[in-house]
């Protein structure tokens, strides 16, 4: 695997495609910063080297030109998390690209304007892709939130730089972290899998049957193999047209020496809201008018008995409503068991935008492995997809 790394940039000028896609509020600052942090050790070690940074990324989804979408908005915050000036190309191709590019001196950074505001982007349009390889001398993908993508950005402009393409920092580690659990983890391997739906997780269970020794089941989709197992779920969220296939990957399971951990007990409630009326039962037993929104107490202590015996540990989901302080608990028991586990040796990854936004908001982001940067490349990752954007470096 080709890194910054085996590159010396001195000289050189770095096309960097970054994933700058941040959130920003009504005055158009930028309120998390995560992703460009992310980003700063590719960028320092490129400075360090003497060479140049020119940065593209996207933001949010542009309909043509829009001002509100312009990377200008976020230069300060670029300004504040590497502590170097940011100069700002107000298109990404073309003269003004170029003559920016032309002028930009060995130490210095510049950040080009939004690449989605041209549609040849997201079709991965070759002739865009090209005007793009003109402004760097290598080429580094450090963008792992678009790396499910084939887009001019992402893997098409790879093909332009022959040798001369390589991963940045953050997604050569995002590639050894997945990896980890899918291929090289030390046993026993347990992962994590929660949210609403079975249907939006079925292709990872399937592929990770083969790569790991425990799954423990969690969140909404928890009722749909609750109910296929003949237990009573009351109002609980469940899709019957997939409770046939919840009870064949529990045979899978089973024929692989795969054991599957369901919740035993369920925080349930009278109605989706924070003042509801809740008490805890089994979860084979949840009555009519009731629905489970978190994991019950006991289902916390058998979930953390086996945590304790994990080495390698995938966390991708929350086990209940956690925004909702009433049905946080059994996420924040949960987070808990997989850092005391971390701090005995075990690896954990955390990945998919539910499980990172618990892992921050109930501070656990510092004491776990690692915290992935992209959803939905992190989930094809899982189901066994080759990302585009990781194909195009590698080929």
């Amino acid at each position: 695997m080709k890194t910054i790394h085996h590159f010396d940039f001195n000289s050189k000028k770095a096309l960097i495609r970054v994933d700058f896609n941040v959130p920003l509020n009504d005055e158009l600052k930028v309120t998390d910063a995560t992703r460009i942090e992310a980003a700063k050790p590719t960028i320092i070690k490129i400075l360090e080297d003497g060479g140049s940074c020119v940065l593209m990324s996207h933001l949010g989804r542009p309909k043509g030109v829009q001002d509100e979408f312009s990377l200008k908005h976020i230069v300060n915050t670029i300004e504040d998390v590497i502590g170097v000036d940011v100069q700002f190309a107000e298109n990404c191709v073309g003269e003004v690209a170029e003559a920016a590019v032309a002028n930009l001196e060995d130490g210095q950074i510049l950040l080009l304007e939004n690449l989605r505001f041209h549609e040849e982007e997201k079709k991965g349009d070759p002739n865009f892709a090209e005007q793009l390889s003109k402004l760097g001398d290598i080429y580094v993908n450090d963008a792992f939130g678009t790396a499910h993508r084939a887009h001019a950005s992402t893997s098409v402009v790879a093909s332009y730089f022959g040798e001369n393409k390589c991963f940045g920092s953050l997604l050569a580690k995002e590639i050894e972290s997945i990896g980890k659990v899918m291929a090289s983890g030390e046993k026993p391997v347990t992962a994590i899998l929660g949210g609403a739906k079975v249907s939006s997780k079925i292709t990872i269970i399937e592929n990770i049957l083969d790569k790991v020794d425990h799954v423990i089941i969690g969140g909404g989709m928890t009722f749909t193999f609750i109910k296929a197992l003949g237990g009573q779920i009351g109002n609980s969220l469940v899709e019957d047209e997939y409770l046939a296939l919840a009870k064949t990957i529990l045979e899978k399971a089973k024929t692989k020496g795969v054991e599957i951990h369901l919740p035993v007990d369920a925080v349930i409630a009278d109605n989706f809201s924070n003042d509801a009326n809740t008490q805890i039962v089994d979860t084979t037993k949840i009555p009519d008018g009731w629905m489970g929104l978190d994991v019950g107490p006991e289902t916390s202590v058998k979930f953390a008995a086996v945590l304790a015996k994990s080495k390698t540990i995938l966390w991708n989901g929350p086990l209940g409503v956690f925004e909702l302080e009433a049905f946080s608990k059994g996420t924040i028991a949960l987070g808990n068991a997989i850092v005391a586990a971390t701090e005995n040796g075990a690896f954990s990854l955390v990945g998919g935008g539910d499980s990172v936004a618990a892992a921050k908001q109930f501070g656990l982001s510092e004491k776990v492995s690692y915290v992935s940067t992209g959803g939905g490349a992190m989930l094809e990752s899982l189901e066994g997809k080759v990302l585009p954007g990781i194909a195009a470096i590698l080929n």
